[in-house]
């Protein structure tokens, strides 16, 4: 059999990486080329399953739901004939992936890590002469990214099997790559490099990124007048969280303090987006739960809407959700509302609040440009200015730098330390890489996998 080889193609946000790809497919349009880009592991965002896929909706899950092994097998025999040895190639992927213990869960309640390996694993079983992966270790804890790794590994060198790894996180590179694609800024093509030649031109960004004036411009933003800044933003005592016989939290305690910036971290299915759903007000089990957000006991009187008008959010999930064609402005401006698109028309006070946060996100001159149109690190910009724009009391950011080439890694790091500067400001992070968070951070919590 033919080695495979491993190709990584690199570049900064809007350089060209997704039109290079697109140009990929089109050249080699055949069954034997599979491209996943993960952040279609959902469904389309306008089906049902997209709805169920936020775990704490399951009240509308039906008999017909199925589960990720009932998928996997349905794969399986979909791309190949049952042979004792494909029967094994099955079976070193459920191990690889750690994917054994999670046959009977169903799709819809898998965490976004889950989901990747599931997707990627089924993607295998295809035995493709070549694979596109659009950024396979986003969203994967450290022992995942490894053992991803490792797999990669096998699957081109010892199946003989061609991929090309579209990543933004030049200091992720995989050991055993072969050949470097570096899209140059304004280039119609890729530079070619061996790893080792691109370690040496690699340039890193400086420290800081963002710009003096804007630093400024954030510390000396004014405060809320009308804001009620509690000395305890969140109280949790003794919360679990079930879903059928699966239980994600168990008997947790926390409190989050008016000032501290959380780093929260664990593997992936320990149950973070889980904890987060509870503070945004979106999971219905809150109401069973002893929970306190802002001073007040969930249940007792507060809407969801006073709750969410002093958290700024942003998550894959909600990146996922905007799929809509219209301009970024209207993005940035629907953080104001706390919705999923735009439904009133902001006021001209609100549009230069809105094209200001753009200007120190850097993406003010994508202002009007349809949403759909931009990279996808430039929607992640633009979301993340959509987390900012109303100056929250309570920052939650979901992995925010998704998909962000190390300039724009460091300018929004930089951004969050210097808005955390700020009295009354109060943070929670999850990331997979310690070197995302910022040095702002003054406490962690891990979750752990419950047994």
């Amino acid at each position: 059999m033919t080695q495979g080889r491993i190709f990584c193609i690199l570049g900064r946000n809007a350089s060209g990486k997704t039109t290079y790809v697109e140009r990929l497919r089109r050249q080699w349009a055949s069954d034997a080329v599979r491209y996943v880009a993960f952040d279609d592991v959902y469904g389309p965002a306008t089906d049902k399953s997209y709805y169920l896929q936020l775990r704490w909706n399951q009240h509308d899950i039906d008999a017909e739901t199925p589960t990720m092994g009932q998928l996997l097998q349905r794969s399986y025999q979909l791309s190949g004939a049952d042979t004792a040895e494909r029967r094994s190639l099955m079976q070193r992927l459920l191990q690889a992936f750690g994917l054994e213990p999670l046959q009977d869960k169903l799709i819809i309640t898998l965490s976004s890590g889950e989901l990747r390996k599931f997707q990627l694993a089924k993607t295998l079983l295809a035995s493709p002469k070549t694979i596109i992966l659009d950024n396979p270790y986003i969203g994967l804890d450290a022992e995942t990214r490894a053992m991803l790794g490792d797999v990669l590994t096998t699957v081109a060198h010892s199946w003989g099997i061609d991929l090309y790894l579209v990543m933004a996180k030049d200091d992720e590179l995989p050991a055993t790559a072969d050949t470097i694609l570096y899209i140059e800024e304004g280039s119609n093509d890729a530079v070619t490099l061996t790893p080792d030649a691109f370690k040496t031109v690699r340039a890193q960004p400086p420290h800081p990124v963002l710009a003096a004036d804007k630093q400024q411009a954030l510390r000396q933003l004014a405060p809320h007048s009308d804001d009620y800044h509690a000395q305890t933003v969140i109280e949790m005592n003794k919360v679990s969280i079930r879903y059928g016989n699966r239980t994600i939290l168990h008997d947790l305690d926390w409190k989050v303090r008016n000032g501290e910036r959380w780093a929260l971290s664990g593997q992936n299915g320990s149950g973070k987006s889980t904890l987060l759903s509870l503070v945004c007000a979106d999971n219905p089990q809150a109401y069973a739960c002893d929970i306190s957000l802002f001073g007040f006991r969930r249940g007792s009187g507060e809407s969801i809407w006073d709750i969410k008008r002093h958290i700024g959010y942003v998550s894959p999930e909600m990146h996922r959700s905007y799929r809509r064609a219209i301009p970024a402005i209207n993005v940035v401006a629907s953080g104001l509302k706390d919705t999923v698109g735009l439904y009133v028309r902001p006021s001209e006070q609100e549009k230069r609040q809105c094209r200001w946060w753009m200007h120190i996100f850097g993406v003010a001159h994508l202002s009007d440009r349809l949403f759909t149109q931009l990279s996808s690190g430039e929607q992640r910009l633009v979301l993340l200015a959509r987390a900012f724009v109303k100056d929250p009391e309570l920052l939650i950011l979901d992995e925010p730098l998704h998909g962000l080439d190390p300039w724009n890694r460091q300018l929004v790091r930089d951004i969050i330390d210097t808005f955390c500067q700020r009295a009354d400001k109060t943070l929670i992070m999850v990331t997979h890489y310690d070197e995302d968070l910022p040095a702002c951070i003054t406490h962690r919590k891990r979750l752990a996998k419950v047994q």
